[in-house]
This record gives C-alpha cells, structure tokens and sequence, in this order.
C-alpha cells in the first residue's frame, strides 16, 4: 500500500469566523433588547441607497448578521460542515479569500437586483457549496470516482435551497447565485491542484497553484464583481 501524505492544515480561521458571527449575533439581540434598535443591522446590513452614498462596507459586511436564531444556527452549522475541510485544503489565507469574496459577489448581485435590504453569511456559505465541487472536479484524477456521489450531493443540496430560496418569501436568492458564482471563479482559477511528487514509497500531494492561487482567484472575482457592483450605483433593481 503506498501512503500519500495530504497537505493539510488546522481550520483556526473557520473558528474564528464561527465565534465573530456568533458574537455579532447577541450584539443584535442585546441592542434590540436594551437600546430598542438591531445597531448592527442598521449599521451593516445590504441595503442599496446606503451603498449608494458611499457605505460600501455594506457589500461585506451583511456575511456577520442574521435575522433570527434559525438564520444563524442553519449557516453557522453549514460553515462548520463544509469549512473546515475546504480551510485544511486551501489554507487559512485562500480560504478567508474564499468566503469572504463569496459573500461580497453575492452581496454585489443583491445589490444591482434586489431594492430590499438583506443580510446573512448565505452568500458565502452557498461559494463554499461550489467551492467544494470545483475542487472535487479539478482533483478527481487523483481523488477517484469515488467523489463523484459527493459532487452530484454538493449540486443537490445547492439546487434544492435554490429551489426553496424562489418559492420562499423574503429569501434574498440573487444573494445566494452571486455567493455560488463567486465560489465557482475563485476555485475554478485560483482553488488547489494538486499533483503527487516525490519517490516511492514517500509520497506527498503537492499544490500546483501555491503561492499564486489567491491572487488568481481574487482576480477572477474582482473582473467580474467590481463591473457589477459600479452599474448598481446607475441601476436600481425592481
């Protein structure tokens, strides 16, 4: 049996993240309770004329609210699952880049769609969906066809809240295609590709795009994203 050593690291990024957003989620509850207004959501949330004037934090910003305990608990459940494998894989910098250029191209698309204000870590968590299939993809030469059961349960689990995001009101689902569009172009252009180098039997996978990946990937989003988010200060979805 030859063993092949996996490029791996601790996911302390995801943790993070988990334990920010949770922590601005009781700044929610506590303002709302003692001061009679949600602070950080007038503050933070997406909402079109605002970016208009000049509060572009807001095409980020929404990724660290939500609206209720159900809101948080489904997202911050979803980044758990699939976070910590895809920051092991792409490392803690990638990663970030990731999620956080997921929540902002979603954001972007609500933006230029959707008058109403939105809020949620959706946008990112649907980029982590795609994320996971692009890398699936690109890797399946080494990884088997063993994935390809997880790719097509990737795609129905993306389609089927896609599915109920249109059918739902109050769901924000140009939100969730700009995450998955930005989830998609970064892992598609700056995602890991790994290759097997050494000599048998010491073996390790090796990242073809280290070093090169996150700034192809940003690229990739950015071309795209910063067009977009510019026609939203001219065009007002109805």
């Amino acid at each position: 049996m030859v063993r092949v050593n996996m490029p791996t690291v601790k996911p302390y990024a995801t943790y993070i993240l988990l334990a920010v957003t949770i922590f601005i989620y009781l700044l929610q509850i506590g303002t709302q309770s003692l001061l009679g207004t949600d602070w950080p959501f007038q503050l933070g949330a997406k909402y079109g004329p605002l970016i208009r004037i000049g509060e572009i934090w807001r095409l980020i910003t929404p990724v660290f609210l939500h609206g209720s305990f159900l809101h948080i608990a489904f997202n911050m459940y979803a980044l758990f699952i699939y976070g910590r494998g895809l920051e092991e894989r792409f490392g803690h910098g990638r990663f970030l880049l990731l999620y956080f250029l997921s929540a902002y191209a979603g954001n972007v698309l609500s933006f230029l769609l959707v008058p109403n204000p939105s809020l949620g870590a959706s946008t990112a968590i649907f980029g982590l969906l795609t994320a996971e299939v692009i890398f699936l993809i690109q890797n399946r030469s080494l990884l088997g066809n063993r994935v390809n059961s997880t790719i097509w349960n990737l795609l129905f689990i993306a389609g089927y809240n896609l599915f109920i995001g249109f059918t739902t009101q109050g769901v924000d689902n140009f939100g969730h295609i700009g995450g998955l569009l930005g989830g998609l172009l970064f892992t598609w252009f700056g995602g890991p590709r790994w290759k097997v180098e050494g000599i048998y039997p010491m073996l390790s996978l090796v990242d073809e795009r280290e070093g090169h990946g996150a700034l192809s990937g940003t690229v990739a989003v950015l071309l795209i994203f910063i067009p977009l988010a510019a026609l939203g200060w001219f065009w007002v979805g109805k």
